[in-house]
């Protein structure tokens, strides 16, 4: 999907930090030219390098999850991936596969510059 798919879908999201995923959306796509945007498990997914890399995880509507992922398929080299998250937002469900997550607009906007610098360092990872 292209960005103006992207908006649509947005443009009739139902959600209670709505301002807050508009915002990180954004702020994301604004942090690096090699993004592109796509729908993907309801919500923005930001392609990089030609992979999935950054996803919106948007249910339930109380919270706003960002998962850091290495594409769609488990990489032959996950077993020995290592990936140092020195802000400590992430939760790492397997060394390839965080889950950032804000429970208001506020920890969404204070954590911003952490966020960006972490999918910055992420998708070249």
């Amino acid at each position: 999907m292209s960005t103006a798919e992207v908006d649509a879908h947005l443009a009739a999201l139902q959600h209670q930090l709505k301002p807050a995923v508009l915002r990180l959306r954004a702020a994301i796509m604004a942090s690096d030219d090699g993004f592109s945007e796509h729908v993907k498990w309801k919500a923005p997914s930001f392609v990089y390098d030609g992979e999935d890399r950054v996803t919106f995880a948007l249910h339930p509507a109380n919270r706003i999850r960002i998962i850091l992922h290495r594409g769609v398929r488990k990489r032959d080299d996950s077993a020995h991936f290592v990936f140092d998250d020195d802000a400590g937002l992430a939760v790492w469900a397997t060394p390839d596969r965080g889950v950032v997550t804000f429970a208001s607009e506020g920890a969404a906007r204070d954590a911003e510059p952490a966020l960006l610098a972490l999918i910055a360092r992420w998708v070249r990872a």
